[in-house]
């Protein structure tokens, strides 16, 4: 299968969303907001269009990934800059042929072109150390709360760059108030919401 990427443009956005829904459909909870989150980003100060692609196969959107600035406050209240990245979206019926692998690779490429020197990210775990991922814990990075965990990871393009500290994302991340998904969600067709196992967001 031909898989390209390019840049989202905003005539993009509405298809892509589409894709973000599908993707995450009842994945982790009955229903989805990642295709809000994507809506939200966009509008977000910290929003990296020019990281932030779509790909292409079939003649259609199949698959996008979005980027956003973060930073790890050090002890000291000393700031790194870092890149964080997600949704990363593929359209169910794309999985497992590379669409993810060709977002993810290609725009981390396209990160160091652009002189970033890490990315902070929560994935799945069995999936990102494939392309350098490492656990926070070795770098020392935590959540703001001190917390750590198996999904929360990250990779330097230069080499000790990243310094022990507390990792803050755009605040978008954590701010999804239900009733403005709900709302958001009811432009789209109606798919059914399933309670699944696994699901872990109520």
């Amino acid at each position: 299968m031909n898989i390209t990427i390019r840049k989202e443009t905003a005539n993009d956005y509405r298809e892509a969303e589409e894709v973000t829904r599908k993707a995450f459909w009842n994945l982790y909870m009955p229903g989805c907001e990642e295709h809000y989150l994507v809506h939200k980003l966009r509008e977000a100060d910290e929003y990296l269009p020019e990281l932030s692609y779509v790909a292409i196969a079939d003649g259609k959107i199949v698959g996008a990934i979005y980027y956003a600035t973060s930073y790890i406050l050090d002890s000291n209240n000393n700031k790194t800059a870092v890149l964080t990245f997600g949704p990363v979206s593929v359209l169910p019926e794309y999985q497992r042929k590379n669409v993810g692998k060709t977002l993810v690779t290609e725009t981390m490429k396209l990160a160091q072109e652009l002189n970033y020197k890490a990315i902070v990210i929560c994935g799945v775990p069995a999936y990102y150390p494939k392309f350098g991922f490492l656990s926070c814990q070795t770098f020392g990075i935590t959540m703001p709360n001190g917390a750590t965990f198996p999904a929360f990871m990250a990779i330097e393009f230069e080499k000790g760059y990243l310094q022990a500290g507390k990792f803050f994302e755009p605040a978008i991340y954590h701010t999804l108030p239900r009733p403005e998904v709900e709302e958001y969600d009811r432009l789209f067709p109606e798919m059914e919401k399933l309670v699944l196992p696994g699901q872990w967001k109520k």
